[in-house]
């Protein structure tokens, strides 16, 4: 049994449930801010579609990290497997944080745009920090491989 490509699954599953999480968290207050526009007769604003889809990102980052990279390393240096297994799950973990705390800050983000009609670039600038925290889990892994 190779524990190394154990790791490059587990990389994108953990990954793409952090993802499913934080579109939900996201998805559900850009629902809510498209009814208070509706019950307002304002239109709906279409960017807060941005918020709601912004944690689909990570999913990629999983599977960018765990099929195009682990996967061959595993392959080539199945001796390491135990490290590619700890590298699988912590870098998972790392960018579902991301897509979890991306989606929270797009719920906030989504209500205030919703509410103000303004702010979108500056809430949206947060959601990119969160972004950034599953980018350098992503680099910095491939980096240890």
């Amino acid at each position: 049994m190779n524990l190394g490509l154990i790791g490059a699954g587990l990389v994108m599953g953990i990954s793409a449930v952090g993802s499913g999480m934080g579109i939900a968290i996201a998805g559900q207050a850009v629902i809510g801010a498209w009814k208070k526009c509706y019950i307002a007769n304002k239109p709906a604003p279409m960017t807060l579609l941005a918020f709601g889809g912004a944690p689909l990102t990570q999913t990629f980052y999983g599977y960018i990290l765990g099929f195009l990279f682990m996967k061959d390393a595993a392959i080539q240096h199945p001796e390491n497997g135990l490290l590619y297994l700890g590298i699988g799950i912590a870098s998972g973990l790392a960018i579902a944080g991301s897509a979890l705390a991306q989606g929270k800050a797009g719920a906030a983000g989504a209500d205030a745009t919703g509410e103000t009609g303004k702010g979108f670039v500056n809430y949206m600038m947060i959601v990119g920090i969160c972004e950034t925290v599953a980018i350098f889990a992503m680099v910095l892994s491939m980096i240890s491989l």
